[in-house]
């Protein structure tokens, strides 16, 4: 007998100018409300271009949930662990919805299985979670992978006119945000036609490989810069994260 999974989504959107500015959700009978969702708080694109900053990273808890406080922050331009729930409802709304693209083969266990763990609050997201939040928002979500020196691009073949910046470090994802230098507003949505900013994320991703700002999960000994302690492996560096709430990690050279 096939597994069905019975689940009551309801989307009331606000656009205006070929914007989301607004999204009520009715999830199985219970309301969320996200605002603002398509652009951060702060955008003027007209200006951007003119504008010099620095690329910086927005350092979010390390609570298992922190890809999705990370995109909440480039969406709205301030961090709240609360929205990781109602990410976590989307992506598995989407996934339960198309079993046949999200396979048992796609996602490395069965799909009713797979939706029943991405709402766990100790659930971890990574690829497959990126690209579901990037179509549904309609934006390139671009992830500064600190290990291999290299930005991995989702939503890249859409052609979205929005990108957003992450890091990833190997367990943890940080948002970025550009700092103006004349002191202005912050900005953390940005155009894509705009080379600028994904130029200065490349230069970034090479200057963390570089500081060893990174962690190999598959072979690693090392440090949490917070306290100092000494660790091995990738579970065991997840657990101090959880335990402690640190979550800035150095690899040891051997």
């Amino acid at each position: 007998m096939e597994d069905i999974c019975l689940w009551e989504f309801v989307v009331h959107a606000k656009v205006e100018d070929n914007c989301l500015h607004s999204c009520r959700i009715v999830f199985n009978r219970h309301e969320q409300r996200l605002d603002n969702l398509g652009r951060s708080h702060i955008v003027d694109q007209d200006n951007f271009a003119n504008a010099p900053g620095v690329l910086m990273r927005k350092v979010v808890p390390a609570d298992n949930s922190c890809l999705f406080t990370s995109v909440g922050y480039v969406l709205n331009g301030k961090v709240d662990t609360s929205c990781a729930s109602f990410m976590r409802e989307i992506i598995a709304n989407a996934v339960a919805a198309d079993p046949n693209e999200y396979s048992e083969a796609f996602l490395g266990r069965p799909n009713v299985e797979y939706c029943e763990w991405i709402l766990k609050s100790d659930a971890w997201g990574g690829a497959i979670e990126l690209s579901i939040l990037s179509k549904f928002y309609g934006l390139e979500i671009a992830v500064i992978d600190s290990i291999n020196a290299i930005i991995n691009r989702f939503g890249e073949d859409q052609h979205y006119a929005q990108r957003v910046f992450l890091i990833f470090d190997g367990i943890h994802y940080d948002p970025l945000y550009l700092e103006p230098l004349d002191g202005g507003s912050i900005q953390t949505i940005f155009p894509t036609e705009d080379e600028r900013v994904l130029l200065e994320a490349a230069q970034l991703a090479k200057e963390a490989r570089l500081s060893r700002q990174f962690t190999d999960v598959q072979k690693f000994t090392l440090m949490c810069i917070d306290c100092k302690v000494m660790l091995s492996g990738q579970a065991a560096a997840q657990q101090h994260a959880k335990d402690t709430g640190h979550k800035n990690f150095g690899e040891v050279a051997a």
